[in-house]
């Protein structure tokens, strides 16, 4: 579970950890250390050498993971003639080559065995294109290309793979944005939780081996098409 420290990824590593799974947290901000049925591996996953080191570890302890989410991402929003070089390539590195370093490391020992679940974590911003999301959407467009790709790689190999599309998500990455003072956002009242999320993760990931819930889009009820 990456990005496992906080909003959607620490939801998620919540809950799955409340079905009764050992949760892998990776994040750079989380200390190395092992508790019940957790383990917590400092990370930076937008270095290779982090990834593996990382993947290694949890290979040795626990073997091939069941399930890989995903979800590490920062989030930008800025009109394209403001993006800067170092804008649009952090983002790239946080959104689009981490989750591709995670996916290299445990992917293949998932085909190998003939089973696992592959989690995606992606965005309304993978199929949609706001104004002033140059280096987002292009980040998640990018992961949704990727996360097809797997899945037809994967194809009949027993490994199942989900992408996950929400809508607005109330976590802190809408601090810096205030969209309660911005129109055409979404207020933070309306929008989903990570726990919303988390849910959903747990619904596709805890499906019998026939069923493969391969997409979910998930939008507030009230949802305003700028936000």
């Amino acid at each position: 579970m990456t990005g496992a420290s906080r909003g959607i990824g620490l939801a998620v590593a919540d809950a799955l950890r409340a079905t009764g799974m050992h949760v892998v947290r990776l994040a750079r901000s989380l200390r190395t250390k092992k508790g019940e049925r957790m383990t917590d591996i400092a990370c930076d996953v937008t270095k290779p050498a982090d990834v593996k080191a990382a993947a290694d570890q949890v290979v040795g302890d626990l073997g091939v993971p069941d399930i890989v989410v995903n979800n590490a991402g920062i989030f930008l929003i800025k009109p394209l003639a403001e993006t800067t070089d170092d804008d649009f390539t952090s983002t790239l590195a946080t959104n689009l080559t981490a989750p591709f370093l995670i996916a290299r490391a445990l992917v293949p020992g998932m085909v190998s065995r003939g089973s696992g679940h592959f989690v995606t974590v992606g965005s309304i911003s993978d199929y949609i294109g706001f104004p002033g999301s140059t280096a987002y959407a292009a980040s998640k467009f990018g992961v949704r290309g990727m996360h097809e790709v797997i899945r037809a790689e994967t194809a009949r190999s027993g490994v199942r793979t989900t992408l996950l599309s929400p809508g607005p998500v109330d976590t802190d990455i809408w601090d810096a944005v205030d969209p309660d003072s911005k129109p055409g956002f979404t207020k933070r009242k309306d929008m989903l939780r990570a726990e919303d999320i988390a849910q959903a993760v747990v619904y596709a990931v805890t499906q019998p081996e026939h069923v493969a819930v391969t997409e979910i889009r998930l939008l507030p009820t009230n949802y305003s098409p700028r936000g």
